[in-house]
């Protein structure tokens, strides 16, 4: 591999809103072919997003692209946002998919489909579900400023990286944590959903701290609300089909929409361009 600098094409986009800097950014460079892994995970550092990805060509003769995802603390198997904003950026700059309607992203967790309707949608990869700690519990309570019993339910996630996903009574209480990132750093992803009032834009609001991998709290995160979908449908919590909210702490409006079928449990958003051009990379 060579990390001689040349001009490669650049994107930025807005995942899971319609409307310019109310989602969640992606850095997306539609050429990663002769990067080193070092040089990719500079560039998420420099970029400082909590999400860049970089377009490969696909090594699974299934997969239509590669995609690789970096934090600015390192490389994810898997992530919602950068899928959904990494396919519309290969489909924007002249990607032809094998199937008209569907799409195949490799990424390190293997392949992921995708689906052309109002929105791009991903297939949400298998979760695992595993009982959480109880001493642990507490501490993330504390670290989140939480009364314990205003959480429902609790359990670890996971469909690539393990997160900590607290279900408590209301939105309302969602909206009004003041986590302690310092705290919460040493004890893992952590996320917190919870239903919103019946007859509203939206039945769940949703936030994820994750200081552990250098983001504080991720406007709208994919990853989490696929596996959130997963346990709150599973276990007859959530209808199969509703919308997630996201970000409205940060002043964000992200959506996420989820439907489930006889195909699978889809993970859908909007995705706005924002910026176009290149980088030396």
């Amino acid at each position: 591999m060579s990390d001689a600098p040349r001009q490669r094409d650049f994107s930025q986009v807005d995942v899971f809103t319609a409307t310019p800097l109310l989602g969640n950014p992606l850095a997306v460079v539609h050429d990663g072919g002769g990067l080193s892994i070092e040089r990719m995970q500079a560039f998420a550092r420099w970029t400082n997003l909590s999400e860049t990805t970089f377009l490969l060509p696909p090594t699974n003769p299934e997969a239509d692209y590669r995609v690789r995802i970096f934090t600015p603390g390192g490389e994810l198997p898997f992530a919602g946002h950068p899928t959904l904003g990494s396919c519309h950026v290969w489909l924007a700059a002249g990607g032809t998919p094998r199937h008209a309607d569907t799409i195949v992203q490799e990424c390190e967790i293997g392949l992921v489909p995708l689906r052309r309707g109002a929105r791009l949608a991903f297939a949400a990869p298998p979760t695992s579900v595993e009982r959480a700690d109880a001493e642990l519990l507490h501490r993330v309570y504390a670290a989140l400023g939480l009364e314990p019993a205003r959480v429902r339910d609790a359990a670890w996630l996971s469909n690539g990286f393990p997160q900590l996903v607290l279900l408590v009574d209301s939105a309302a209480t969602v909206l009004a944590l003041k986590p302690d990132h310092a705290a919460l750093k040493g004890l893992g992803k952590v996320g917190v959903v919870a239903p919103h009032p019946a007859g509203g834009e939206a039945d769940f609001e949703v936030r994820f701290f994750a200081a552990a991998i250098g983001i504080n709290e991720d406007p709208v995160t994919g990853s989490l609300n696929a596996n959130v979908a997963r346990w709150l449908i599973d276990s007859g919590r959530a209808p199969v089909r509703y919308v997630a909210a996201q970000g409205t702490a940060m002043g964000r409006a992200g959506r996420i929409h989820v439907q489930r079928d006889d195909q699978g449990t889809w993970i859908g958003g909007d995705v706005a361009p924002c910026i176009a051009g290149t980088v030396m990379l």
